[in-house]
């Protein structure tokens, strides 16, 4: 497989400050700015800032806005270059924060679920070629495990720090991960790559990639799996506090598990499709994922409920390094490749946000009962698996 040179120089020396920036990157716009909605979903209903259905769809709106930041982040990239973007979306991510602590109208949480959703998916199709460029070929797997480490480490931060902050208050849990997120974007600042020619060529190409018939499965087990994940990422925190009658605090705790699985996924993954390689990886991790959301449903005992929190936990931010090494097995052409993945990551984005709406749509027709979606996205699940099971 061909693949880009090596950097060379500098580039080559200061690949640590750059893989540091964009774990940031993820941990505040897809971990803390996502994720950490997912703890105060019952806490917001209990607190009657909005009703059930109403917390619902304010959660799908991150969903929302993560489809517009994948589709336009490219674009942005060429006006104001990948690295002013991904500082700008990691700020905009961290003042939506300070944003939802004030919750004034519904259209006003809204506009800052949607901004933050668009920070996210501007990040998630900009930082893995900003990064990767300065990183040798050699450590470029590991080095996007840790790029997307970062998300767990915001999934696990969102566990503890929300717990925490609700003894004081609703407004005040907003505020600090408003200020932890803030906090971590300026110690991250400078630590992104100067500028390089190179590196915005390849970021901003708008090549047209001819799809294989492989790159096409690959399409649609991308888009099964953004939906099948979207259930638990939504509402697992909701269905072991209210539904199961658990309460807030293992709720919370039943989170960090989750976050757990969310920061070993990546790298896990990761060296699973350099060990066993990217197909044979993927079909596993689906037919775990399977069994353990139908599984969920179907145990009650919390010490069983954090242990598949754990692997449930772990598909969220694993799939995506498992999906860059199954492209980089398909496609030998590296501009193609970053053009790919950008309409990979706008698939994903459009099936999270359509499902996210369609399972918040069920969620308040059942009357906030949650097994219904979880079933659904099972069925997902299932179906990314036999298309796995197509694809050479």
């Amino acid at each position: 497989m061909a693949s880009s040179p090596a950097p060379s120089g500098a580039a080559a020396t200061g690949y640590v400050p750059a893989i540091f920036a964009g774990l940031v990157a993820s941990l505040v716009g897809i971990g803390l700015a996502r994720f950490g909605y997912t703890p105060l979903l019952p806490v917001m209903i209990h607190a009657q800032w909005f009703d059930a259905s109403q917390a619902a769809y304010l959660g799908a709106a991150n969903l929302a806005g993560y489809l517009v930041g994948a589709f336009s982040g490219r674009a942005m990239a060429r006006y104001q270059g990948p690295v002013a973007v991904l500082r700008l979306m990691t700020l905009l991510a961290s003042v939506s924060f300070i944003g939802c602590a004030f919750p004034l109208s519904q259209v006003w949480f809204f506009c800052w679920r949607l901004l933050s959703g668009i920070a996210g998916g501007a990040i998630m199709v900009l930082v893995s070629g900003v990064v990767l460029h300065r990183v040798p070929h050699s450590k470029r797997g590991l080095a996007s495990g840790a790029i997307f480490f970062g998300i767990g480490i915001g999934v696990i931060l969102s566990g503890t720090v929300v717990p925490l902050m609700l003894s004081l208050s609703l407004q005040a849990t907003w505020l600090a991960l408003g200020g932890l997120a803030l906090l971590l974007t300026a110690a991250s600042w400078f630590a992104w790559p100067a500028h390089d020619h190179t590196a915005v060529r390849s970021m901003t190409s708008m090549k047209k990639a001819p799809l294989s018939p492989a790159l096409r499965l690959l399409f649609v087990q991308y888009a099964l799996a953004a939906l099948g994940l979207v259930p638990e990422m939504l509402f697992l925190v909701d269905y072991i506090a209210r539904e199961l009658n658990h309460g807030t605090a293992l709720g919370s705790a039943t989170w960090v598990a989750y976050g757990i699985g969310a920061s070993v996924g990546p790298l896990f993954y990761g060296w699973a499709a350099d060990r066993w390689g990217a197909r044979t990886s993927m079909l596993a991790a689906f037919g775990v994922q399977l069994l353990a959301v139908l599984a969920l449903g179907l145990v009650s005992q919390l010490a069983a409920l954090m242990v598949l929190a754990v692997i449930i936990g772990s598909f969220p931010a694993g799939v995506v390094p498992l999906a860059l090494a199954r492209l980089h097995g398909l496609s030998d052409d590296a501009h193609a490749r970053e053009a790919i993945w950008s309409r990979l990551t706008v698939a994903f984005a459009l099936a999270q946000a359509l499902g996210g709406y369609a399972y918040s749509a069920l969620y308040a027709v059942s009357n906030g009962h949650h097994l219904s979606t979880f079933l659904i996205g099972a069925a997902a699940l299932g179906l990314a698996l036999i298309v796995g099971l197509r694809s050479r």
